[in-house]
């Protein structure tokens, strides 16, 4: 009986640390939201481009980008729990630099700080939630992810009705919400170890046994990332640009595109709660074709609707899109089950690098072309999502 009880203990869902890790996320996100949230008062307060707006992006998504899966693969030999304490204190250094920034430059160097704080926070708060997961891997995905989702949703609410009110300075007062990440996240490293150690051991045991062969992890991976690719650049469309959109398009004021904005955040939160339970249930593979090709015609019909309707179905492609990426991650790890910890860098950092690419790029099109054409031209993306019929199954 004793002999089977580290199975046991490593096989059991720990609830309160999965639902701890998602504060965590929550709290992080909610900061990293006010970058494009604020983006309207950064460009009147500091007369920038479309361009200069999609290198703010780019600098910020793409320092979190590069680092994410460096830092997964080192916690995977060697963890750093109380790293994540140290990642949310960079975010909060992050936020007072972007409350004072008087130039392009200064908001340059405030957002990479945060990028920073993100690239140590997701990797190794993800292979935590794994851990803490036991036989519920899509069900603590999910629940970790809509934690980060809700503190994205969130952040336009908070820039409606306090940064837009209050203006840049008011960003500095999100610094403290920072230090009370630090706090629980530092509970969390103290869960980890106490008893996460026995189960990365445990766990690692398993996973050389039920890895697949590489070859298929190969191509599961390829293919992955093709699919990442178009969620991520068709979804950064919204998250930069759609207050422009609905601002140039509809003669919005920047309150009520934030709210907008609020509205698709929030259905994304929706979306990602849905994904891996159902994963869980039907395979990992089902859900992602069921999110990636279900949000085709959404895509194609949105630039051309009226305000409300455009409202209703981009946050029901959003939701639809965003019940992918938990069962996208399970699935990742599924096929390299040793390596958890780097495969959720990998995929956390891709995400960001190309939405970093992304917003770069659609900036450029949006000074050259107007918003409204960029928005037309993103509706075709999610038909790469076609790639994902030749995903290998893992269920076995």
């Amino acid at each position: 009986m004793s002999a089977q009880s580290p199975t046991h203990s490593a096989e059991t869902t720990v609830v309160p640390v999965i639902f701890a890790v998602a504060l965590g996320h929550f709290l992080n996100d909610l900061m990293q939201s006010l970058i494009p949230a604020g983006y309207p008062l950064l460009k009147e307060n500091l007369s920038l481009s479309f361009t200069q707006i999609g290198l703010i992006t780019f600098v910020f998504q793409g320092t979190a980008s590069i680092l994410q899966p460096v830092i997964g693969f080192y916690a995977d030999k060697r963890p750093m729990p109380y790293a994540l304490s140290a990642g949310m204190a960079s975010t909060g250094v992050g936020l007072v630099l972007l409350a004072n920034a008087s130039s392009f430059g200064m908001v340059l160097l405030a957002v990479a700080l945060i990028g920073l704080g993100s690239s140590i926070f997701h990797p190794e708060s993800s292979r935590i939630v794994r851990l803490a997961a036991g036989m519920k891997p899509g069900f603590a995905q999910s629940v970790f992810q809509v934690g980060g989702n809700a503190g994205s949703a969130l952040g336009p609410l908070a820039a409606a009705f306090i940064v837009l009110e209050r203006g840049q300075a008011s960003i500095e007062w999100f610094a403290g919400v920072a230090l009370a990440g630090m706090v629980l996240l530092f509970f969390i490293g103290r869960w980890y170890q106490a008893a996460g150690v026995a189960r990365a051991a445990h766990r690692k045991a398993r996973a050389l046994a039920s890895a697949p062969p590489p070859e298929v992890a190969r191509r599961g991976m390829a293919l992955l990332m093709v699919l990442i690719f178009s969620k991520f650049v068709y979804t950064v469309s919204f998250s930069s640009y759609y207050t422009f959109y609905l601002i140039e398009k509809f003669g919005l004021t920047k309150a009520e595109a934030n709210l907008s904005l609020f509205v698709f955040l929030a259905a994304v939160a929706a979306g990602t709660i849905i994904g891996g339970p159902i994963g869980d249930r039907i395979g990992r593979r089902r859900v992602i074709l069921w999110s990636i090709l279900g949000i085709v015609p959404l895509s194609l019909a949105l630039p051309w609707l009226p305000l409300l309707p455009t409202i209703a179905v981009a946050a029901l492609a959003g939701m639809v899109l965003a019940s992918a990426f938990p069962a996208m991650v399970v699935y990742a790890q599924d096929l390299m089950p040793q390596y958890t910890g780097m495969v959720a860098g990998l995929l956390f950092g891709l995400a960001f690098g190309i939405a970093a690419i992304g917003a770069a790029v659609l900036g450029v099109l949006a000074d050259h072309w107007g918003i409204v054409a960029v928005y037309q031209v993103c509706a075709a993306l999610p038909l790469l999502g076609l790639a994902a019929f030749l995903l290998p199954d893992t269920r076995h």
